[in-house]
């Protein structure tokens, strides 16, 4: 079960065991929700950060928005929320959940009728793939279960049904024995893993999906790009073919929770020397400057929480 004391619920703190919905509620039967995940770092002065913050918030938004759903509150007001919810379960670091999802007044396909609602919660949560993982790399498959096609779900909305497809890519991958599934997109390219952005090195490059490949814009994903601009390393957005992932130098997958973690192996297949390649160490090493407020450059990334 999840540590946590107080979550915050349609604009008011409560206790753990009292934030509930009704069983007739519109996101249980058709999954009509959209969610956010943020981290909360502790920061190398001894201070806690949540990390972009406003980025999330305005994806948030953004999911919202392709899904029809009215917020009734500002960006304003849920940032303050985050902020009020971290400080109830007196966090000094973890990981935040806000959800917007529609309630109970009528069931039905047609969601308009139901109310909106508001959630926060967050708790400690360490590395999502595994300390290990992050350090030596994990073991992934190419799923069997593929990525919907374009204008079928929409893939850049963060939304609670979209994770249907991204359960079973994970569970299949794990009754493999592997860590996690990279699903193809509708024509059989490399889209994303089940909850991560993926990027490739070849010769010294960065590949990474576009999003035309049915991924979501990760708000980690944008981190990486720009750290690897500052340190000149090229990037380039294309299609990549499956078989890539056989030849490709280095691996990793990008997310809020799984940061940066390499892949060790694709379908029982070496990558590179078969644990974090230098490229991945080098981003690795300049992603925790900056969530631990080493990183001066980015420091407005990052939201500090007063005592």
């Amino acid at each position: 079960m999840i540590n946590t004391q107080k979550i915050w619920f349609n604009g008011e703190m409560k206790d753990h065991d009292e934030a509930k919905v009704h069983v007739l509620s519109h996101v249980l039967h058709y999954g009509s929700g959209c969610f956010e995940g943020i981290r909360m770092y502790k920061l190398s002065n001894g201070k806690s950060g949540i990390f972009r913050l406003k980025e999330h918030v305005d994806r948030l938004f953004d999911s919202c928005k392709i899904y029809r759903m009215e917020i009734p509150y500002s960006k304003e007001e849920i940032m303050k929320g985050i902020i009020e919810t971290l400080k109830a379960n007196r966090l000094e670091s973890g990981y935040i959940r806000p959800l917007i999802f529609r309630g109970y007044n009528q069931l039905g396909v047609n969601p308009l009728n139901n109310p909106v609602e508001t959630m926060i919660a967050a708790w400690e949560w360490g590395a999502y793939l595994g300390e290990e993982g992050l350090e030596n790399g994990i073991k992934v498959c190419v799923s069997s279960w593929r990525r919907p096609a374009p204008n079928t779900l929409p893939s850049l909305a963060k939304a609670s049904g979209n994770y249907l497809s991204s359960q079973l890519i994970k569970m299949e991958a794990l009754e493999l024995g592997f860590q996690e599934g990279i699903a193809l997109d509708y024509s059989g390219n490399i889209s994303e893993g089940s909850g991560e952005n993926i990027f490739l090195v070849k010769s010294g490059e960065l590949l990474t999906p576009p999003m035309g490949s049915s991924s979501l814009g990760g708000i980690t994903r944008d981190v990486v790009l720009k750290i690897a601009e500052d340190l000149k390393i090229p990037v380039r957005f294309e299609i990549i073919p499956r078989e890539f992932l056989y030849l490709a130098d280095e691996i990793f997958l990008t997310g809020t929770a799984a940061e940066i973690t390499p892949v060790s192996s694709v379908d029982n297949l070496k990558v590179g020397k078969g644990r974090a390649g230098e490229i991945t160490k080098l981003l690795q090493r300049e992603f925790f400057k900056i969530v631990k407020g080493e990183n001066k450059k980015y420091e407005s990334w990052l939201t500090v929480l007063e005592k």
